[in-house]
Formats: structure tokens, sequence, C-alpha cells
């Protein structure tokens, strides 16, 4: 059933097809279509948004439009299905040590205009310099 509800857009014209988006999206909304992200179900995306910090052209945003409820079943679903296939997502590092999302825990972060990955053991110094 379609809903009034906000959800993530993503502008084919300003995405260069980097992948940045696809690991926070945890409900598997976005993947690489033709070279380009793509939200491949509205009912997968829960229109938190927690892609748009990591995309380094701005071409993702949140829109408020028509579209399927968001499914955590579906989700749910997606998930299991590309645990099942052995797909991999691409790891981030973080900006400051390199350390990997399997070593660390990662937040997205701007910085001078970038949109980078930073883990919790750098992000009070880059607080607090």
């Amino acid at each position: 059933m379609k809903v009034k509800r906000n959800i993530v857009e993503i502008d084919e014209s300003l995405c260069n097809g980097c992948g940045l988006c696809v690991t926070p999206c945890a409900e598997g909304a976005i993947e690489i279509v033709d070279g380009k992200a793509k939200v491949i179900k509205d009912e997968l995306c829960d229109g938190a948004g927690f892609c748009l910090a990591v995309c380094p052209t701005g071409a993702l945003k949140i829109v408020e439009r028509e579209a399927e409820e968001f499914s955590e079943e579906a989700a749910e679903e997606k998930q299991k299905e590309r645990r099942e296939k052995g797909e991999n997502y691409i790891a981030q590092t973080c900006f400051i040590c390199g350390n990997s999302e399997k070593i660390v825990t990662l937040v997205p972060c701007r910085k001078d205009g970038e949109s980078l990955w930073v883990c919790t053991r750098c992000l009070p110094g880059l607080i607090h310099g």
C-alpha cells in the first residue's frame, strides 16, 4: 500500500557509482546497478538517511513522496538472501587511522566538504582537536 512518507532519492546525474552509500543501508535498499546507486525497492528504504552522510557527490537526499510502506519483513528477507548468497559489502575504513569496520565501529562524518568514516577511537580527537 502506498503512503506519503520520507524516502531516499538518488540523483543519477550526481552519482559516481562509488558504492559508499550501500554499506550504511542496513535494510539493503541501495545497490549499484549499471554503475549507479539505486533504491531497488521502496519497501526496503526506511527513510532514516544513514546513507546521505557518506555520499561524496551529494547525490542522495530525503524526499517526502508517495511510496510503498517500509516493510521490516522484506528488509529482513533481503538481508537473509544476501547472507545466503555470500554477498559482501564494501568495507569502509577510518580516514584517520585506516582501521576497517571489521575491527572497529565506524560512524559517518563530514570534514572539509567530504563525506568520510571515522572510528570511535579517533572520533574524540576529531571533536576535541
